[in-house]
């Protein structure tokens, strides 16, 4: 396995890596390990960096890590509803922008639906658009209702992506978000695709497939796991990676091909479960 895919994402004019890097929580390590981290993952190709204005710290630590190498890159930040008023967002941006040490995002998001108007938020997006500090946006954490509204108040083609919680025990996206997004040519980034701390255990019934999976294709159970995430085209990944060891262990799966039989294999193992009343997010 060498390399790691890239694929187009939404309707942005460039292939983005399949397997990035996400930064929750990552200001919580010590500091020159996780940007030590985040430069091995851009060495083996993860050039998707997402971060978000919540994370405390986190914009610091990637702007550190990414001097330098900002023109391979392709990063993401995000905007807290709180936040998320046409004056809010664009005060917002630029303050990322300043941790980030860039004079541009890649792509910029709304965190989850909140009580600014759309119209607002995204009339914000357009003006950053327009000035060339943000070059698209999309959201995150959006259930098929609050997609609708979004493609009603941004207008056809103009949502990115959808940043989702989605790992092997919480399909709940496959119901109907999904396939939403991949009827409009929306990109769907899994955030925490291991879990919250949760990945299935080595004696598990579930955990015992992957690693069988995982001995069959000479790879690790992670890399198994995120390689059935990604599975679909319009779906993306952002583990994060606490040293840099994690790092090469998740650009691993960014070229692991797996079978239609082990993909049934997985399924089978994880299964998808009832749809739920509301989209479930961390």
């Amino acid at each position: 396995m060498t390399g790691v895919e890239r694929r187009p994402f939404g309707p942005v004019p460039r292939d983005v890596s399949v397997i990035g890097q996400g930064t929750w929580y990552i200001d919580d390590a010590h500091r020159p390990t996780a940007v030590a981290a985040l430069r091995r993952g851009l060495d083996l190709g993860m050039t998707h960096i997402d971060t978000a204005e919540m994370y405390g710290d986190a914009e610091e630590v990637v702007g550190e890590a990414i001097i330098g190498r900002r023109d391979e890159l392709f990063v993401v930040s995000k905007v807290l509803p709180s936040n998320a008023s046409r004056a809010g967002t664009v005060a917002a941006c630029e303050r990322s922008l300043a941790r980030l040490r860039t004079d541009r995002l890649d792509c910029y998001l709304l965190h989850w639906p909140g009580s600014h108007p759309l119209e607002d938020t995204f009339a914000a997006f357009e003006r950053l658009r327009e000035q060339g500090k943000i070059l698209s946006w999309g959201v995150s954490n959006f259930d098929v209702p609050d997609l609708e509204a979004a493609w009603a108040a941004g207008g056809e083609g103009r949502i990115a992506c959808n940043q989702v919680l989605y790992h092997l025990e919480e399909r709940a996206i496959e119901h109907a978000v999904l396939p939403w997004c991949e009827e409009r040519g929306v990109a769907v980034v899994a955030y925490s695709p291991f879990g919250h701390g949760n990945f299935p255990g080595q004696r598990s019934p579930g955990g015992r497939v992957l690693e069988e999976i995982a001995a069959s294709q000479g790879a690790t159970a992670r890399q198994v796991a995120l390689a059935f995430l990604v599975r679909r085209p319009t779906c993306f990944a952002i583990p994060k990676a606490s040293s840099p060891e994690h790092a090469a262990d998740n650009a691993g799966a960014g070229a692991l091909k797996l079978t239609q039989a082990e993909f049934a294999r997985i399924d089978a193992a994880f299964p998808l479960g009832s749809k739920p009343s509301r989209l479930p997010m961390l």
